[in-house]
């Protein structure tokens, strides 16, 4: 049994012998039930500048090979979106290479893709929206030429210019009106990016919500889904309740997932979910057992992952991103926790010792001996070495 020596915030240490790793059902194929997206980040090149405000530079081997990880455990891929690093680091030419070569991949594979077209290649400062719509253009050509589908992500810059409600339903209509098949759009909360306060019109989330519905029911037959990522539960009950007949509700939500997912008899959340990128064997399995009408095996493949969940994506939520890439680390899916922007520095080295404890408790540690020695090195180099 492996024993691994791990930090608590008050300065003590604890002796945590390490749990054998779960052997989780592997499915054979995609769910049938619900359809379920891992949102997946990206491997920097350890010896790439990826330094704050330098361009990405990206281990490729390692960034594709995790996306056939999410694949084997019949999730798709959300590519390109806030977990890839999506204005906190990932720029455009990277963005454009990255969707290329995952949808490449995932068409040769049969898998499905979605991947995000937004504006964060325009300057923060654009004067007009029609520089804002003249974005989007761009970005959803260019997700669509490569055969994936579209996911419309919530754009700052129309965020910043908008003065009211009839800005964001002329931009959308214009946009919904180009597309080649159906789109899924994404509302990201003020957790996640504290620059999308107001959108959809309005601070006050029922009148935002109102506003967002309204936009659907004019496109429904444009719209795929639509993926919230409010980290509500309440309100995604309410809002997948009241969306057009057709219009799936993908959930973002990282606190609440089981629960939405499994649905309440009528009404089900599908999935696209940053932390299905940190779970992927987890998920796999749970949906599997949804498949097959089996509630005991779905909670109780979910249920250990939750309290990991909510500790990766706690505050400030925009950073759950180190806590993706360090676990995939842990994992053997990378060769070292390095990070576009130099973002593996944005949590503590108590959070992540707090991480490995969660992981292991949830059986996702493939490799204890693994996971044990590269923490190890992380506590050395961050002066904690025993």
């Amino acid at each position: 049994m492996t024993v691994l020596d791990l930090p608590r915030g008050d300065g003590t240490w604890q002796s945590l012998k390490l749990r054998e790793p779960t052997q989780w059902t592997i499915p054979d194929g995609a769910a049938r039930t619900r359809i379920a997206f891992g949102a997946a980040h990206v491997v920097a090149d350890p010896l790439g500048e990826n330094v704050p405000g330098a361009p990405a530079v990206v281990d490729w081997e390692s960034t594709l090979g995790f996306r056939r990880h999410l694949f084997a455990h019949g999730l798709g891929v959300a590519e390109a979106m806030d977990t890839a690093q999506r204005g906190m680091g990932l720029d455009w030419d990277t963005t454009r290479e990255l969707i290329r070569r995952s949808a490449d991949q995932a068409n040769a594979e049969g898998a499905r893709i979605a991947s995000g077209a937004g504006t964060d290649h325009l300057r923060a400062e654009v004067a007009s929206l029609a520089e804002v719509l003249a974005g989007y253009e761009e970005q959803l050509g260019f997700v669509e030429s490569t055969g994936s589908q579209a996911i419309v992500m919530a754009s700052r810059q129309l965020a910043r210019l908008a003065t009211g409600f009839e800005d964001y339903a002329r931009i959308y209509d214009l946009l919904l009106s180009q597309c080649e098949r159906p789109v899924i759009l994404h509302w990201l909360g003020t957790a996640f990016d504290p620059s999308l306060a107001g959108y959809w019109g309005s601070d006050d989330v029922e009148v935002a919500t109102k506003n967002f519905l309204s936009v659907i029911t004019d496109h429904a037959e444009r719209i795929d889904g639509v993926k919230v990522s409010l980290l509500d539960a309440e309100h995604e009950k309410g809002l997948r309740a009241a969306l057009p007949e057709g219009v799936r509700l993908y959930t973002g939500d990282d606190f609440n997932y089981p629960e939405l997912i499994k649905g309440d008899g009528i009404h089900h959340s599908d999935a696209l979910l940053g932390i299905f990128a940190a779970i992927a064997p987890a998920a796999g399995a749970a949906l599997a057992a949804l498949d097959a009408g089996d509630m005991a095996a779905y909670d109780d493949a979910f249920a250990p992952t939750l309290p990991l969940a909510r500790h990766v994506f706690a505050a400030p939520t925009y950073y759950y991103k180190t806590g993706i890439a360090f676990l995939a680390w842990l994992s053997g899916h990378q060769p070292g926790f390095t990070m576009v922007g130099g973002l593996q520095s944005a949590r503590s080295v108590v959070h992540l010792a707090d991480t490995v404890r969660l992981a292991d408790a949830a059986g996702l540690l493939p490799d204890p001996d693994l996971a044990a020695e590269r923490m190890r090195h992380l506590l050395a180099v961050a002066g904690l070495g025993r």
